[in-house]
C-alpha cells in the first residue's frame, strides 16, 4: 500500500493488505507484522479471564506468581534398609 508505515518497523511503502470473507489483515514485507480486523466493524471477543489465563497469578494460591529459588537436594541412605551380609 503506499504510503503506509509499518507500526513495527516504520517501513515505508512495506505493507500489504488483503481480505477474506470475515476479515482485513495487513502484514509487513520487511518485518513479518501481522494485523487483522473484522469487516463487519464488531469489536474482537476477548478471552474471558480466568484463574489459568491471568497472567504472573499463581492459579493454585491466586496470589502474584514467584519463581522458586533453586536448592540443592542431597541424599542419605537408610541405614536400616542396608543389605547386611552374611
Amino acid at each position: 500500500m503506499a504510503g503506509v508505515v509499518c507500526p513495527r518497523c516504520a517501513a515505508m511503502d512495506s505493507t500489504r493488505m488483503y481480505r477474506d470473507d470475515e476479515r482485513e489483515y495487513r502484514e509487513c514485507v520487511d518485518c513479518g507484522f501481522e494485523d487483522s480486523m473484522r469487516l463487519d466493524g464488531r469489536p474482537e471477543p476477548k478471552e474471558l479471564e480466568t484463574r489459568v489465563s491471568k497472567e504472573g497469578v499463581d492459579p493454585l494460591k491466586n496470589t502474584p506468581a514467584t519463581e522458586p529459588e533453586a536448592q540443592p537436594i542431597k541424599f542419605f541412605v537408610n541405614p536400616k534398609l542396608q543389605k547386611k551380609d552374611h
